[in-house]
C-alpha cells in the first residue's frame, strides 16, 4: 500500500512519527508539555499547603524553601480557631446547596421548555439569556444591590439564591443536551399518557445526568469562590461566607494561619470534583447523542 505525503497537512509525517528519532522526538515533547502544564497548576497548590506547615520565620525567609524545614500541622488547627472555619464552611456549604437547587429547579426547567416543549418567541427568549451572559457583571451589581435592599433581602439567604437561580450559561448547556435526546423517547412516552412534568422527570432526567453533574460543578464551585456579591449581601459575620470571611480576619492572624485557611477552603470543592468528575467529559460531549 503506497502513502503519499501529500495527504498529510502535518509538522510531522505518520511514516517520520513512526520512525525511531520520530517516536524519541514525540514523547519527549509530550512529556514535557505534560509535566510543564501539571507543575503550573498543581504548584500553587502545593506551595500553600506546604506554607501551611512553615513557621512564620520560614515562610519569609528569602530565597524561599521549597521543603518545610520542621513542618507542623499547628497553622492549620490555629487557622481553625481564628477564622471560625466551622461557621463558615456551614454557611457556604448552606448557601450552595440552597442555590444549587434553586438553580436546578430553574435552569433545567427552562432548558426542557426551551428544548421539548417549544415555547412561543423560544428563540428569541434563549437569545435573550445568551445575551446576558455579554454584559458584564459589574454593570448590573449596583441594580442588582438596589433589589436585594428593595426586597429586604441583606443577610439572608434568599439575596444570594435568586441572583444564582437563572443562569443563561447552564440553560445553553442543558438546552443542546436535551436537544440531542431523541423525539421519540420523548412520543413514546407521550403516547403511553405521561404528561410535560412525567416527560421530564422520567425520560429527560435519567439520560441528562452528565450534562447535571457539569452544570452541578459549576454551580456549587461558582458559590464557594464568589466573593464580591457575598461581601455585598452578607455583612454580619456570623452569615459571612468562607471566602469572605477569611478575607475579613486575614490582616490580623500569621502567614502560616492564613495558608492554612486557604487549604481548608479549598477542601469542598476538590470533593465536589471528584464526586462529580466521571460526569465531566461525558458533560463535555453533550449533544453528541445520535437518534
Amino acid at each position: 500500500m503506497t502513502i503519499h505525503s501529500g495527504q498529510f497537512r502535518t509538522i510531522i509525517s505518520p511514516l517520520q512519527l513512526n520512525s525511531p528519532w520520530g517516536r524519541r522526538i514525540y514523547w519527549t515533547v509530550l512529556v514535557t508539555v505534560v509535566i510543564t502544564f501539571t507543575l503550573a497548576f498543581v504548584f500553587p497548590l502545593y506551595w500553600m499547603i506546604t506554607g501551611a506547615m512553615k513557621t512564620g520565620e520560614e515562610i519569609a525567609q528569602m530565597p524561599p524553601t521549597l521543603f518545610p524545614a520542621d513542618p507542623t500541622l499547628d497553622a492549620y488547627a490555629e487557622a481553625w480557631s481564628l477564622f471560625d472555619l466551622g461557621t463558615l464552611l456551614g454557611n457556604t456549604a448552606y448557601y450552595s446547596l440552597g442555590g444549587w437547587i434553586f438553580c436546578m429547579l430553574v435552569d433545567v426547567s427552562a432548558a426542557y421548555a426551551l428544548s421539548k416543549l417549544r415555547p412561543m418567541f423560544g428563540t428569541v427568549i434563549l437569545g435573550a439569556m445568551l445575551a446576558t451572559l455579554m454584559i458584564p457583571a459589574m454593570v448590573v451589581l449596583i441594580p442588582l444591590y438596589v433589589t436585594v435592599v428593595d426586597l429586604g433581602l441583606l443577610n439572608n439567604p434568599w439575596g444570594l439564591w435568586f441572583p444564582a437561580a437563572a443562569n443563561g450559561f447552564n440553560v445553553f448547556l442543558l438546552k443542546r443536551f436535551f436537544d440531542s435526546i431523541p423525539k421519540e423517547l420523548v412520543e413514546a412516552a407521550q403516547i403511553d399518557g405521561a404528561g410535560p412534568v412525567r416527560v421530564l422527570w422520567s425520560v429527560i432526567l435519567p439520560i441528562s445526568r452528565p450534562i447535571l453533574g457539569v452544570v452541578s460543578i459549576f454551580t456549587i464551585v461558582t458559590s464557594f469562590k464568589d466573593f464580591t456579591w457575598p461581601l455585598l449581601v452578607m455583612t454580619d459575620s456570623d452569615k459571612m461566607t468562607l471566602s469572605v470571611g477569611l478575607s475579613q480576619t486575614a490582616g490580623m492572624v500569621s502567614q502560616n494561619a492564613i495558608m492554612g485557611g486557604l487549604v481548608v477552603a479549598s477542601i469542598p470543592t476538590i470533593i465536589v470534583f471528584f464526586i462529580f468528575q466521571r460526569h465531566i467529559m461525558a458533560g463535555l460531549t453533550a449533544g453528541s447523542i445520535k437518534g
